[in-house]
């Protein structure tokens, strides 16, 4: 015999989640007291902070992260991480305390409901029936978390569990792939054999199921024009590739119309689709044949048109790639030309963001990760940053705002070797801003580029595009100096209000060893509404 929380730390070392990401509160404390060796525990200042770190490292590492989260804070200010990563599909195992069993019918102090307020974003809640039970609900909760599609599971344990006694739980090995219908790829072999002219799209569950290098072989097998699917949250293909046409726009009739040209177009990893202002349309044009490839059941119950396969992607790849005929679909093209690097402005002008981005291009490494939270301003960023490397961009998926900032110190820790770069908006900053300290004090080297506009530009985009007119209150924030925010927490931080002061300030930073903030001044402007400007062409949607 030994205790659930002896039986518990076993567990997870056996699991390999040794690393702990938490906000303790006193209902963890019995958990959290004397550590065993090997053990690790992040520290986040608020549960948005800490389980965001760890959904950073989740999405790092491809494996399954361990978060201690506090009673019903767990739900409450944790909540937005869940969801994140319910939509992400990130492994999380997600641990909450509780009050004490025996007085929890007289509804204590601090009793939470979180299992039930959480179910709606987690593949799995509970709070074990016996204290003995939870060892077992850890390790079953690792397993579902690492089942395709992935995503987070959620424990609430009593806090007078972990003192009682347990037998060892041994932490068994559980398959994960899941392999497609091989008679309904072979419809979409046949499909894609009679085409004229193909594209695929290619959504971010390629690099879930580790399908980076099988989905370019398949693409050049077939010539086929690759698309990025709308607002993705994972670049699934090189973006200097020679077949790669830019993002699809996130509304219906924009979106059909660019694909319009094709009579054969495979969905790879993504929803069919994923829409943002309503635009009404076909999902696609009569004339073109649509199907997906996806590992989520519910992406493809939810689709609204075509022929969903669901199985892992790399193993579709692979059994496409080895069945259809070789030849051209569609006529060669050449890579589209790098941009050219932005007008850098005039003395005494504020800088746009084409400038930044075009700049932190020519200076940043060709394997930088980047985690990004700047709306209004993600069309310059995806014209001007290409890098063609699996892993090397993470954007929020929920449209939840706090995700980048916390997300990149887990990404740091979870990729040491790779500089990891978070490009996040002055009002994005504010709603994770806690985490510039966790990031101090795991020395992790984070660059936060923080784009100063002092106000909410996309949402003026957007009031621009539904045309509701400009009386809308709560836009503009003046007054927040990202760079004292940064000092306070321990972390280097500039200010860049002029053009020519940019690039030394971007270089400082990248060749310090410590995390650093530098805030730029930038122009109000650039792409609106998430690349609903019918001005901007669809590659270089926002």
């Amino acid at each position: 015999m030994t205790t659930v929380r002896e039986a518990t730390y076993e567990v997870l070392r056996d699991l390999g989640m040794t690393r702990i990401f938490g906000n303790p509160g006193s209902s963890e404390l019995p958990f959290l007291k004397d550590m065993p060796p090997g053990f690790e525990y992040v520290l986040g200042l608020h549960e948005r902070s800490a389980a965001g770190i760890g959904l950073g490292y989740a999405l790092g590492r491809n494996e399954a992260a361990f978060v201690n989260l506090h009673s019903i804070a767990s739900a409450g200010n944790g909540l937005s991480a869940l969801i994140d990563a319910y939509y992400l599909h990130a492994p999380l195992v997600v641990t909450t305390g509780q009050q004490d069993r025996r007085q929890i019918m007289a509804e204590p102090f601090l009793v939470s409901r979180a299992v039930d307020v959480v179910k709606p974003y987690v593949k799995w809640a509970c709070e074990p029936l016996r204290a003995e039970d939870v060892p077992a609900a850890i390790a079953r909760g690792y397993h579902l978390a690492m089942q395709p599609p992935r995503g987070p599971v959620f424990i609430s344990i009593p806090m007078d569990d972990w003192n009682k006694p347990c037998q060892p739980v041994a932490a068994r090995r559980v398959s994960q792939t899941v392999e497609p219908d091989p008679a309904a790829l072979d419809k979409v072999a046949r499909a894609i054999d009679a085409s004229r002219k193909l594209a695929l799209i290619a959504g971010s569950q390629i690099e879930e199921d580790g399908a980076w290098d099988e989905t370019i072989a398949l693409a050049e097998l077939l010539n086929a024009d690759v698309y990025a699917e709308p607002i993705a949250p994972r670049w699934a293909f090189p973006r200097n590739h020679r077949l790669f046409r830019g993002g699809l726009l996130p509304a219906q009739k924009p979106l059909a119309d660019q694909l319009a040209e094709y009579d054969a177009v495979v969905v790879m990893g993504a929803p069919v689709f994923l829409y943002y202002a309503y635009v009404p349309g076909e999902a696609i044009h009569s004339g073109t044949k649509l199907f997906q490839i996806t590992n989520s059941p519910q992406d493809a119950s939810a689709a609204l048109a075509g022929t969903s396969v669901v199985g892992n992607l790399a193993a579709a790849a692979k059994y496409l790639r080895e069945r259809l005929k070789k030849g051209a679909r569609n006529a060669p093209q050449e890579p589209a030309p790098p941009e050219p690097q932005a007008e850098k402005p005039a003395a005494g002008q504020t800088m746009t963001t084409a400038y930044l981005f075009s700049t932190l291009a020519e200076l940043i490494p060709r394997d930088a990760i980047i985690a990004e939270e700047c709306p209004s301003s993600k069309g310059d960023l995806d014209r001007y940053i290409r890098l063609d490397q699996p892993g090397s961009f993470y954007s929020v998926r929920s449209g939840i705002l706090g995700f980048a900032v916390p997300a990149a110190v887990g990404l740091q820790l979870a990729h040491p070797e790779r500089r990891v770069i978070c490009v996040v908006g002055d009002g994005s900053l504010q709603y994770s801003v806690q985490a510039l300290w966790s990031a101090v004090q795991t020395k992790a080297p984070v660059i936060y580029v923080v784009i100063c506009n002092g106000n909410y530009s996309a949402l003026k985009g957007f009031r621009e595009f539904t045309k509701v007119g400009k009386n809308v209150p709560g836009i503009n924030i003046p007054g927040i100096d990202a760079t004292q925010i940064a000092r306070g927490y321990g972390m280097q931080a500039r200010a860049v209000e002029r053009p020519e002061d940019l690039e030394s300030s971007l270089r400082a930073a990248l060749e310090s060893n410590c995390a650093s903030l530098v805030s730029v001044l930038v122009q109000e402007g650039g792409q609106k509404t998430m690349g609903m400007d019918q001005s901007v062409n669809p590659p270089n949607y926002g």
